[in-house]
C-alpha cells in the first residue's frame, strides 16, 4: 500500500480525498496555487507544495510542476480528483513512464474513451446500445448534411474531445445546421484544443442516468447501481439522486449489465462512470464514459456504504476487488445538491468574491463536502463549486424533506449561490413526483425569480462584505498573525 499520495487538485474534492487517505494511514500531499495559499485543502494536508500563479495553466494544469511536487515530497502515487488533469491521457502516460502510480485508468483507456467518436465505436462493437448518429467525426458541411439527413431532426451537435456542455448545440431545422456546426466547432476548439464534432439524434424528454463501475486489474468488474442526473443547467448537473425514480428491477439490471459490458469492451481499470440517455419508453443508449471519480459519487457511497476513494486507491495499489455483484445493494435514498458561487438570476453566471460568513448544515443523514471557509476568496480562475450537500434517508420523500431542511440552514454570505433556486426545484410538484427530465429547468423554472427573503439575504451579504476589512482578508489575518489550529494541533483536520 502507498505511504504518501499527492492530490493534484483543489477545493472540496481534495479535502474529501484527504479524509480517506487519513483513514488508511496514508500521508496526503496538497498542491496549491498562489490564490489557494490559505484554502482549506492546502491548510489541512500533511504537506502542501506551492505550484505557481492562479492561472490554471501555470499551476493545476502544469504537469511539470505537479511531477516536481511528487519528486519533492516522495509521494508514491497521484490522485487527480476530477477536472484539471483527471482525464488527461498525456498526464497519466507521463506518470506511468516516470514510475508514479496514477490513481485512475490506464492512459490508453483514457485516450480512447476521451474521444467520444472512438468511444461510440468501441461500445457499438461491444454490443452496448448507442444513440443513432455518426461513427466518424467530420468538419465538412456536406458530411454534416448527409449525416443529418440519415439521422433526422432534431439532432444534437457534440464535441468529440470534450464535455460539460461545451461545443454542444440542439438543431431543430436543416436550415440551421451549417451555422450551428461551425459555432459548435469553434467553441470546442477554444475549450478543448480540437474542433472535431459529430452529430447524433436528439432525444427530447429524456433522462440522464449513469452507472458507477469498479474494475480491478484482474478483469473483475462490478457496477454500483445508478444515479439520476437529469436536473441540469447548461448541460451541467446541479442535482443528483439515487435510486432513479424511472428505473425498475429489470431495467436497472439491464443498464448495470450494459455498463459492465462497456467497461470490459474498453479494458477499463479503477473507478469510472458509464453514462446513458434513457427515453420515455425505457430504451437506453450509451452517452459517454467518465474516466475518473464523479462529482456526484457521494450519493452512491451513501446508499451502498462503500468508500469509492478507498476502492480507487486499493485497485491502483494492485489489490483485487473484494466485492461481488451479488454483494452490492442499495439502502434508502440519497440526493446531492451542488452549491456553486453563481447567480441563478443571471443564467448561473459565476459569482466570485470573499465569503463573509459561512454556516454549514448538519444533522442526521447530512454530509457536506466543502472546500471553502469564512474569509476565503473564491477565485475567478476556477470552477466556482463551493461544496456538495448530500442527504440520505429511508425514502425519496424523506430525502427531499431532509435536503430542504439542510438547504434552509445553509448560509453563505458574500457571494451568490443557487440555494434558493435549489429549494424551489425540490419543492416543485414535478420534482416531487419524479418527473425529472433533462429539460426540467427550461420547462419548469424558466421564469424563476427569488422570493423576498432571498433578496434580503443577498442585501445582507452585500452589507457584510462592505463592512469587512479590505486590506487583509480574514482568512489571511488568521494565518499570518497567529498560529491556526492546523499549525498547533496535528490531529485537527478538516
Amino acid at each position: 500500500m502507498f505511504k504518501k499520495i499527492l492530490i493534484a487538485n483543489r477545493g472540496e474534492i481534495a479535502v474529501r480525498i484527504m479524509r480517506t487517505c487519513r483513514e488508511m494511514g496514508i500521508a496526503a500531499v496538497a498542491v496549491h496555487s498562489e490564490a489557494d495559499r490559505h484554502a482549506p485543502h492546502a491548510l489541512s494536508a500533511d504537506e502542501a507544495v506551492p505550484i505557481g500563479p492562479a492561472e490554471p495553466s501555470q499551476s493545476y494544469l502544469n504537469m511539470d510542476r505537479i511531477i516536481a511536487a511528487v519528486r519533492q515530497t516522495g509521494a508514491d502515487a497521484v490522485h487527480p480528483g476530477y477536472g484539471f488533469l483527471a482525464e488527461n491521457a498525456d498526464f497519466a502516460e507521463r506518470c506511468e513512464r516516470e514510475g508514479i502510480v496514477f490513481i485512475g485508468p490506464p492512459a490508453r483507456v483514457i485516450r480512447q474513451l476521451g474521444d467520444k467518436i472512438t468511444a461510440r465505436r468501441i461500445m457499438h462493437k461491444g454490443g452496448v446500445p448507442i444513440i443513432p448518429g455518426m461513427l466518424e467525426a467530420a468538419d465538412d458541411p456536406a458530411a454534416w448534411a448527409a449525416a443529418a439527413a440519415q439521422t433526422g431532426f432534431p439532432l444534437l451537435i457534440k464535441a468529440s474531445a470534450g464535455g460539460g456542455g461545451k461545443g454542444m448545440r440542439i438543431v431543430e431545422r436543416p436550415a440551421d445546421l451549417a451555422e450551428a456546426c461551425r459555432a459548435a466547432s469553434r467553441e470546442a476548439a477554444a475549450a478543448f484544443g480540437s474542433g472535431t464534432i459529430y452529430l447524433e439524434k436528439f432525444l427530447p424528454r429524456s433522462r440522464h442516468v449513469e452507472i458507477q463501475i469498479l474494475a480491478d486489474g484482474r478483469g473483475h468488474t462490478v457496477h454500483l447501481l445508478e444515479r439520476e442526473c437529469s436536473i441540469q443547467r447548461r448541460h451541467q448537473k446541479i442535482i443528483e439522486e439515487t435510486p432513479s425514480s424511472a428505473l425498475y428491477p429489470v431495467l436497472r439490471a439491464a443498464m448495470g449489465q450494459a455498463a459492465v459490458a462497456a467497461a470490459r469492451a474498453a479494458g477499463y481499470v479503477n473507478a469510472g462512470t458509464v453514462e446513458f440517455i434513457l427515453d420515455p419508453e425505457g430504451r437506453f443508449y450509451f452517452l459517454e464514459v467518465n474516466t475518473r471519480l464523479q462529482v456526484e459519487h457521494p450519493i452512491t457511497e451513501m446508499i451502498t456504504g462503500l468508500d469509492l476513494v478507498r476502492r480507487q486507491i486499493e485497485i491502483a495499489a494492485g489489490r483485487p476487488l473484494s466485492l461481488t455483484q451479488e454483494e452490492v445493494c442499495g439502502r434508502g435514498h440519497a440526493i446531492e445538491c451542488r452549491i456553486y458561487a453563481e447567480d441563478p438570476e443571471r443564467d448561473f453566471m459565476p459569482s466570485p468574491g470573499r465569503i463573509a460568513y459561512l454556516r454549514e448544515p448538519a444533522g442526521p443523514g447530512v454530509r457536506n463536502d466543502c472546500g471553502v471557509c469564512a474569509g476565503f476568496e473564491v477565485p475567478v480562475e476556477y470552477d466556482p463549486i463551493l461544496s456538495k450537500l448530500v442527504v440520505h434517508a429511508e425514502s425519496r420523500d424523506l430525502a427531499i424533506r431532509r435536503m430542504i431542511r439542510a438547504l434552509q440552514s445553509y448560509v453563505v454570505l458574500g457571494v451568490r449561490t443557487p440555494i434558493d433556486f435549489l429549494l424551489d426545484v425540490l419543492a416543485s410538484a414535478p420534482f416531487r413526483s419524479g418527473k425529472t427530465y433533462t429539460d426540467f429547468i427550461a420547462t419548469h423554472m424558466a421564469e424563476w425569480a427569488p422570493d423576498g427573503q432571498a433578496l434580503e439575504l443577498a442585501a445582507l451579504a452585500h452589507a457584510a462584505d462592505a463592512m469587512a476589512p479590505k486590506a487583509r482578508p480574514a482568512g489571511r489575518v488568521a494565518a499570518e498573525t497567529r498560529p491556526g489550529p492546523w499549525h498547533t494541533l496535528k490531529h485537527w483536520r478538516l
